[in-house]
């Protein structure tokens, strides 16, 4: 099993959750985060002032799936995510050791 974890634009999400969907990936955690990287934020105007903003708005993505679905977990959020602009986000995989659902009590692969 495996945690893919992406940080996307937030405009992207609904492009993203649908080509999830059509691979088989039925379910999501989404988190409102801000960050940086190379973008290094942008610079606003408001009521007539202008202002830095160092922090931009991203969501995080967190999908376990089982390790025959990460890699194209992988490539379906790259190509629904990609505006090729700078800022598009980066992606993560992890290990998963353990998975238990709570409320039946299935474990690893049948919890996901």
């Amino acid at each position: 099993m495996k945690l893919v974890v992406a940080i996307i634009k937030p405009f992207k999400l609904d492009e993203v959750r649908q080509a999830l969907t059509a691979i088989g990936v039925h379910g999501m955690t989404v988190t409102e985060v801000k960050g940086y990287g190379r973008q290094k934020g942008h610079t606003e105007m408001y009521r007539g002032a202008e202002y830095i903003v160092n922090f931009l708005p991203k969501l995080r993505l967190e999908i376990a799936v089982d390790s025959d679905l990460a890699e194209k977990t992988v490539e379906v959020i790259s190509s629904s995510a990609r505006t090729g602009q700078i800022g598009d986000g980066k992606i993560f995989v992890t290990p998963i050791d353990r998975a238990l659902r709570i409320r039946t009590g299935e474990t690893d692969s049948d919890a996901l």
